[in-house]
C-alpha cells in the first residue's frame, strides 16, 4: 500500500542564514499580499476574475522591477501564488456548500511561517555527502543550510514538493524542512482486536481493554496536561510582554519568549498523540471512537439576562475551565495521529454517535442521567451494575462501532 508520508526535519542556519530565511519569509509574505490586493482591486474596478495563470505570467516583469525579489526561486513564488488561489478556491466552495465564506485576509509577515519549493528548483536536499545522521539543504538565496536527520529516507524516494518552515519566531525561532514522499508500507499483522476508545479530560483516554505501553490495567491512560505544567511559565511570560512597549525591541523578545513556550507545549502535545496513536494500531484492528464536535464542546455559555439588566449565574468560570482542560487533552491532535498511523497500518477507524454513552450502562443497556453517580462512578439504577464511568463508557463506545460495522 502506497501513502505519502511527511518526512520532517530540523535546519540548524548559521546567523546570516537565519536573516536570509527571515528576509524570504517576508519578501513571499509581501508577494502573497499584493496578488490579493490585484484579485481584489481587479473585481472591485471591473467585476474581473484574476487567474493564477495570468498572475504567474506577470512575475518576469515583477522580478525584473524588484532585484531584492528576483533573488528568490522562481518556482517558490509560483508556488506562493499557487497557495493564493488554493484560497480563494476554498472560499468559493464554503459559499457553494453554504458554509461561513472566510474570504482570504492579508497575511502579516510574522504570521507567514512557510514557503513551498519544487525539489532541484532553487532548493536541493543532499544527505549523500554528509556524515549519518546529517544532511544538507542548498536553498537559493540563503546557501547551504545543516540539516538533522532523525530517520533515514526511504531508498529510492522521489523528491517533488519541499517546504522550509519556521516554527517561533526571532532567534527563538526553530527552522524545518518538510519531505512529503510516497512509501510503500506493508499492514500489520492482524491481531483480531477490536477496541473503543474513550476520550476524556481526567485520563487522556480510557480504552474498553488494557493496551501495552499506552494505558494501566483499567485501560486508563494518563493525562499529560502539557499546558497546564507550563501554566506559571506562560503567566510569566504574559505578563512580562503586557509591561513592554509595543514596537520596542523589549517587547519582541518578550513575544519570542511567548511563542517559544507555546512552540514546546504544542511538540510535547504532538509526541504524546503519536505514540498513543502508534500503541493503538499495533494493538487492534479496528479501533472506534467518538465523533466528537470539539468546536461545540468548547463554546462559551450564552449570558442569562434576569430583565433588570443584570444576569443570571452561567457557569462561565466552571464552563472555562472544562474548556482549556479539553484544549490541553489535544482530541483533535490524538484522532488526526490515530487516522494517520490507522493508515500506515492498514488498520480501520469507525466512528460513532457520542450521545448517552456515557450514561447507557454496558451490562443491561439502561440509560438515564442518574447513572452517572459522579465524574468517575457509574452505576446503574436498573441492574445496580457499578463500573468507573470511562470505561464504561468505552465498553458502550465499542458495542457501537461492532454494531455498526455488522450493519455496514
Amino acid at each position: 500500500m502506497n501513502v505519502i508520508r511527511n518526512y520532517v526535519f530540523r535546519l540548524y542556519p548559521t546567523s546570516p542564514q537565519r536573516d536570509r530565511l527571515t528576509a524570504m519569509l517576508h519578501d513571499h509574505c509581501e508577494l502573497y499580499n499584493a496578488a490579493l490586493e490585484h484579485r481584489r482591486e481587479a473585481y472591485r474596478r471591473a467585476g474581473a476574475s484574476i487567474r493564477a495563470v495570468e498572475q504567474m505570467a506577470e512575475l518576469t516583469d515583477m522580478r525584473a522591477a524588484r532585484p531584492d525579489q528576483a533573488v528568490w526561486s522562481f518556482t517558490s513564488q509560483q508556488q506562493t501564488i499557487r497557495r493564493l488561489d488554493k484560497a480563494f478556491k476554498a472560499f468559493f466552495r464554503r459559499i457553494k456548500a453554504g458554509e461561513k465564506p472566510g474570504y482570504p485576509r492579508f497575511r502579516s509577515a510574522h504570521r507567514f511561517d512557510s514557503v513551498d519549493f519544487r525539489h532541484g528548483d532553487g532548493i536541493k536536499f543532499d544527505a549523500t555527502k554528509s556524515s549519518p545522521g546529517h544532511a544538507t539543504l542548498r536553498v537559493q538565496g540563503v546557501g547551504v543550510i545543516k540539516v538533522r536527520m532523525h530517520r533515514n529516507l526511504p531508498d529510492g524516494a522521489k523528491l517533488g514538493q519541499v517546504t522550509v518552515k519556521r516554527e517561533g519566531a526571532g532567534p527563538r525561532a526553530r527552522w524545518y524542512v518538510a519531505l512529503p514522499v510516497e512509501v510503500d508500507t506493508a499492514p500489520l499483522p492482524e491481531t483480531g482486536r477490536t477496541v473503543g476508545v474513550d476520550l476524556g479530560v481526567a485520563h487522556l483516554l480510557t480504552a474498553s481493554e488494557p493496551i501495552p505501553d499506552l494505558t494501566d490495567h483499567d485501560g486508563h491512560a494518563p493525562n499529560p496536561r502539557h499546558a497546564r505544567t507550563a501554566t506559571e511559565k506562560l503567566a510569566t511570560a504574559q505578563r512580562a510582554l503586557s509591561r513592554c512597549q509595543r514596537g520596542s525591541n523589549r517587547r519582541r523578545k518578550a513575544r519570542d519568549r511567548v511563542a517559544a513556550l507555546h512552540g514546546k507545549v504544542r511538540r510535547q502535545r504532538v509526541d504524546g498523540a503519536r505514540k498513543a496513536a502508534l500503541a493503538l494500531v499495533r494493538h487492534a484492528d479496528v479501533i472506534v471512537l467518538e465523533n466528537l464536535q470539539t468546536a461545540n464542546m468548547t463554546k462559551r455559555p450564552k449570558p442569562v439576562p434576569n430583565g433588570d439588566g443584570t444576569f443570571a449565574p452561567n457557569g462561565a468560570a466552571a464552563k472555562s475551565g472544562l474548556n482549556k482542560s479539553i484544549l490541553d487533552a489535544g482530541w483533535g491532535v490524538l484522532v488526526n495521529a490515530i487516522l494517520v498511523k490507522a493508515e500506515e497500518a492498514g488498520r480501520e477507524v469507525v466512528f460513532v454517535n457520542p450521545a448517552n454513552t456515557s450514561r447507557r450502562c454496558a451490562r443491561c443497556g439502561h440509560t438515564a442521567a442518574g447513572n452517572r453517580v459522579a465524574q468517575a462512578k457509574f452505576e446503574c439504577l436498573a441492574c445496580g451494575h457499578v463500573d468507573h464511568a470511562d470505561r464504561n463508557a468505552a465498553l458502550n463506545i465499542l458495542r457501537a462501532g461492532t454494531a455498526h460495522r455488522d450493519a455496514a
